[in-house]
């Protein structure tokens, strides 16, 4: 336990990538985080930092030692919330590494909903593509993730999996917006916009597109959902979205939605997981908990 303090430091300076930096976040001095920093390389008996001239990196030893950190400051934080629990008061705070379709609709919902019960708890919301959900998990640096269209996920534990249908989102005045349902030929005649290669919906798309050998040449490309949805309003074209990134009426006043035909563009899978073989601290379980319930409520 002697060492907790210095093992934040040591994982704030891995972030940041900068000695001086890290010490701006820590609000100490740089001489001083430095040489806290290389007392505990003498006591480990080796450097765990490169420096370098314009910062340092976490050398060999040092990315085995921030797992070691990182796994240590998890358990502290599941204890904590353990005790939080004996003594009737639940606190404790939930980190979620999430796709963009998640931030406008339900999380807010369910975060809402979850602290309405338990106001002690607090929460980090991480927008983050599918590759990189699953590094912020490895790193410890959050409890969850829920991504759509994972890639195989080979440090993740699966909570739970619900199928998501693709939607173009238009302006009412769209020629397309008069139908109940769109074939992909039909959708790829219009201009189109579609978010950046690491993103699950421009995957299935472009994998639909290359069955039917149809082109998908989008007009503009954003890693922003947000902004493909406004953007899909200004010029009357065609975005696209998953049905837990719409709002609940299907509608947002100036847009409307419709699904994609199931012949033409399969079904994705949105999933919740969290590390494998890692005891989740006791907020962010009963959280995942609660998520749980709600995914297969709403959309199984």
């Amino acid at each position: 336990m002697r060492h907790l303090q210095t093992y934040r430091y040591i994982d704030v300076v891995s972030k940041a990538g900068s000695i001086r930096k890290a010490a701006e976040a820590l609000n100490i001095t740089p001489s001083a985080l430095n040489r806290r920093i290389q007392t505990f390389e003498e006591e480990l008996g080796t450097p765990v930092f490169e420096r370098m001239p314009r910062g340092v990196r976490l050398n060999t030893v040092g990315e085995l030692l921030i797992q070691h950190i990182r796994s240590q400051m998890s358990d502290l934080d599941r204890l904590r919330s353990k005790i939080a629990d004996l003594e009737g008061i639940r606190r404790g705070h939930v980190s979620i590494a999430c796709s963009q379709a998640l931030l406008p609709y339900f999380l807010p919902r369910q975060i809402a909903f979850y602290r309405r019960a338990h106001p002690a708890v607090t929460f980090s919301i991480l927008p983050r593509d599918r590759t990189a959900a699953e590094q912020e998990l490895i790193d410890y640096s959050c409890d969850l993730l829920l991504v759509f269209e994972p890639l195989p996920l080979t440090e993740v534990q699966t909570l739970a999996v619900v199928r998501q249908a693709l939607h173009a989102v238009m302006a009412p005045q769209h020629p397309l917006a008069e139908r109940q349902r769109l074939r992909l030929r039909d959708c790829l005649r219009y201009p189109v916009s579609l978010p950046t290669a690491p993103y699950g919906v421009r995957q299935l798309l472009e994998r639909a597109a290359a069955r039917k050998a149809e082109p998908l040449e989008p007009v503009v490309e954003s890693d922003s959902f947000e902004f493909l949805r406004h953007y899909a309003a200004a010029e009357n074209l065609l975005a696209f979205q998953i049905p837990i990134g719409l709002p609940p009426s299907r509608s947002a006043g100036d847009l409307v939605s419709r699904p994609l035909d199931e012949r033409d563009v399969p079904c994705g899978v949105l999933l919740l997981g969290q590390l494998r073989h890692r005891a989740l601290p006791v907020a962010s379980a009963r959280f995942a908990d609660q998520l749980v319930t709600a995914l297969q409520t709403e959309f199984a």
